[in-house]
């Protein structure tokens, strides 16, 4: 089983599980900007795996099926589980917010399942809202916290992943970004990166 953590694609997975995995871990101590600063990195190496496995000669059927698997599990932790702990820690845990909590992992298994199945429309063309498009948005909108008070962005926050989790699974068109779209995608990291590390250099 290990042998196929070595592939180099599945290598650029563990890396962005683990920057979902620090994502969870300062969402829980309350630290969102560098939570998010987590799960932009977790986009990014999502988005590169597919990348260096698309180039790279040699893989057997085995490895592409083991690296489809492997992707999709860690999306699930990444745009599933740690959305809906962003949203009960910035919900300060009350039970209000656990409903939202269980949509957004549940949404992300039923979308992840069917995408398993029957992948892509066509090869520039996905089914309902791609999952990681929740956490880029999700990022944007969070630099305006600040400006509102604490209660009434919460009441946002949830508005705004309840609607993102509608897309998720409507019976929609979304294009598939791809190509120079991945150097955007470097670029919004790198510069949200470099704001959230501001304003969390700020709060100390």
């Amino acid at each position: 089983m290990l042998s196929f953590a070595g592939d180099l694609p599945n290598i650029c997975s563990l890396a962005g599980l683990l920057c979902a995995v620090l994502g969870i871990y300062y969402a829980i101590l309350g630290n969102f900007p560098v939570a998010l600063i987590g799960v932009l990195w977790a986009v990014l190496f999502d988005w590169a795996d597919g990348i260096i496995a698309r180039q790279m000669t040699g893989r057997t059927d085995h490895q592409r099926a083991f690296g489809g698997q492997f992707d999709s599990l860690i999306d699930i932790v990444s745009f599933g589980v740690f959305p809906a702990i962003f949203l009960l820690s910035y919900g300060q845990f009350s039970p209000w917010f656990l409903p939202g909590a269980f949509l957004l992992v549940a949404t992300s298994a039923i979308r992840l399942s069917y995408f398993n199945i029957f992948g892509l429309i066509d090869n520039k063309t996905y089914m309902g809202l791609a999952l990681d498009n929740n956490v880029i948005i999700l990022a944007f909108v969070f630099l305006f916290e600040g400006f509102i008070k604490h209660t009434v962005f919460s009441i946002i926050l949830y508005a705004l992943l309840m609607s993102l989790l509608v897309f998720n699974v409507a019976p929609i068109r979304t294009p598939k970004f791809a190509g120079k779209w991945f150097y955007v995608l470097m670029g919004y990291t790198l510069v949200l990166t470099v704001i959230y590390g501001w304003m969390q250099w700020n709060r100390v």
